[in-house]
Parts: C-alpha cells; sequence; structure tokens
C-alpha cells in the first residue's frame, strides 16, 4: 500500500479536485484505492456519491471523523484530501503517513506567499525526503502575467514543479458524477490527459523508489 498526501494550508487551492481526480486515475488502472477525507466540509465523501459503482471503476472512501483509519491489506493505493489551515501535530501526523506528498499552488501572490511559507513548513516536519515532494500549479489560464509569475515562482523552488492544471469545466462537469477526467471519453479530456501525464509519471517513479 502507498499513501498520496495532497494538501496545502491555504483553503480553495483545489486539493478535493486533485485528490479525486487522483483517485480516479488509480482506479482506472485497475488499483484497489481508498479516498480519506479530512476536510470537515466532506467534499470529497460527497463526489463519490455521486459516483455509479456499477458502470465506473470503484473507490472507497473513509472519513476519519466516522471511521478508524483502517486498511484492506488488498488496498494498493490511499489519496488523503487534507483539509485547509492544517499545521502543527495534524499536519506531522498527515506527513507521517504519507510515501510522497503533492502541494497545488493557485496563481494568485496571496497564494504564492502562503505557498513559500508552507512547503517551508512541511520541510521542516522531518518526516518525509524532500524529494517526495512536488508541488502543482492548479486552475491556470496560460498566457496570463499571473500564471507566467506562477510558473517562475514554482520553478525556484527546491522541490519539484510537476505541471500546470489549467481551469477547464472539464473538471466541474466531471466533479457532478463522482467522476475524475480519466473516467470520461478520451477525445473530451484528451488536453487534460497530457497534462498530468507529468505528474503520475512523477508519482509512479518515486513512490515505488
Amino acid at each position: 500500500m502507498k499513501t498520496i498526501l495532497v494538501v496545502n494550508a491555504k483553503g480553495g487551492c483545489g486539493k478535493t479536485t486533485l485528490s479525486t481526480n487522483l483517485a480516479s486515475y488509480f482506479a482506472t488502472n485497475e488499483l484497489n484505492t481508498v479516498l480519506v477525507d479530512f476536510d470537515p466540509q466532506q467534499s470529497a465523501m460527497e463526489w463519490l456519491k455521486e459516483r455509479n459503482k456499477d458502470y465506473y471503476y470503484e473507490i472507497q472512501g473513509i472519513s476519519p471523523f466516522d471511521n478508524r483509519l483502517r486498511f484492506a491489506a488488498d488496498v494498493d493505493r490511499v489519496v488523503l484530501d487534507a483539509p485547509a489551515r492544517v499545521e502543527g501535530k495534524q499536519l506531522a501526523d498527515l506527513v507521517r503517513r504519507a510515501d510522497i506528498i503533492l502541494v497545488p499552488v493557485l496563481p494568485s501572490p496571496i497564494d504564492m506567499r502562503a505557498a513559500a511559507h508552507f512547503i517551508q513548513e512541511l520541510l521542516l516536519t522531518g518526516h518525509i525526503e524532500e524529494k517526495k515532494i512536488a508541488v502543482i500549479a492548479n486552475r491556470v489560464r496560460e498566457n496570463t502575467l499571473i500564471y507566467q509569475q506562477l510558473n517562475k515562482f514554482l520553478k525556484h523552488l527546491k522541490i519539484p514543479f510537476l505541471s500546470s492544471i489549467r481551469d477547464s469545466q472539464n473538471y466541474i462537469h466531471a466533479a457532478e458524477g463522482g467522476l475524475g477526467i480519466f473516467d470520461m471519453p478520451w477525445y473530451l479530456v484528451s488536453h487534460d490527459i497530457e497534462q498530468w501525464k507529468p505528474v503520475v509519471r512523477w508519482i509512479n517513479r518515486n513512490i515505488n523508489d
């Protein structure tokens, strides 16, 4: 079993969108996948309620507010959707559970400054190797000045910058049906899939180290 933590102390940066789509990637690759929703709003669990288990690959959902975190022996991948404003002991506990960590960052000066401080805090926890942490630019609109600033900022960090995920209606349409873009017809989401390829390559390479 390998565990991926999607985390950023800043709210509204798209952690649940990344978590649900990552879970759908693992499930469609026939890996026994569990999605754990640490956010009190339980958006990931609401997403799972919309998923048609008879038609799409099954993803098991766990809310730590209702259940102890126990995983069956045949679970292959666990995706942890972290809450906003996570810090201190809670952050250390989540990091300790993770094999790799993904940090989504939005294209705004406030989010960039917050991300810099949060990544520093992550690295100071001392529970995970630096090479096991990576950032993703999320909800970007290319050819805008703020995107260029975000791109430059992320490239200067000491951890890998994997990809830029565009601000696409495909994610909204997918979420309405409890889907990820990996569940949708390829001809509708081919551009989005291309943006995810560097992410899943990095995960698959580093999760097996």
